[in-house]
């Protein structure tokens, strides 16, 4: 699986943000930045979840987050299978950062907040609300939209508007400018 920061030595309080980033956006951005003003290093984790099938490889979702994100020492992009809290511990984090937008996030996150505490108590789930300008955003609304030829540019970083619209090209081939 890749990984941006192999071989770097864990230190410090790690937090892993797990999602399948099918893109990543501007309130994936925005968690992102404030775990990072809570912790010493951030796991960007790229989950399989066997219940989507994404629009964007692996490694396109890599290349998209390390182009949105720069080059932050603190951050790793990485990638995994299986149980969270299995890799959250091999990875030696004590908290997993989950983004909260609405209340339907609450209701299957708190669900899920709670099996991570069964499987491994010493790991904790940090909950961020999105900011206000985002709390309406999610990858799946944004795909939908740009696949109907809608504009996401002022939702998505602009590594990610440029992808979208590569893979939506096709299918507005007479309307080039519909994807933004």
């Amino acid at each position: 699986m890749p990984s941006r920061a192999a071989g770097r030595a864990p230190s410090g309080r790690i937090a892993v943000y797990p999602g399948s980033f099918d893109p990543i956006t501007n309130g994936h951005l925005d968690i992102l930045e404030r775990a990072l003003g809570l912790f010493d290093r951030v796991i960007v984790a790229l989950a399989k979840n066997v219940r989507k099938e994404p629009l964007f490889t692996l490694d396109e979702r890599v290349r998209m987050i390390a182009a949105s994100v720069g080059r932050e020492p603190r951050l790793e992009i990485d990638a995994f299978e299986g149980l969270l809290v299995d890799y959250a511990r091999r990875r030696q984090a004590r908290a997993l950062i989950r983004g909260l937008r609405a209340i339907a996030d609450f209701e299957y996150e708190f669900q899920f907040a709670h099996m991570n505490r069964h499987l491994a108590p010493d790991i904790e789930t940090v909950f961020l609300m999105t900011s206000e300008d985002s709390f309406y955003v999610s990858s799946s609304l944004v795909k939908e939209v740009s696949a109907m030829g809608g504009a996401v540019t002022d939702l998505v970083p602009a590594a990610v508007g440029q992808a979208l619209k590569k893979k939506f090209k096709k299918k507005f081939k007479n309307k080039p400018s519909s994807v933004r």
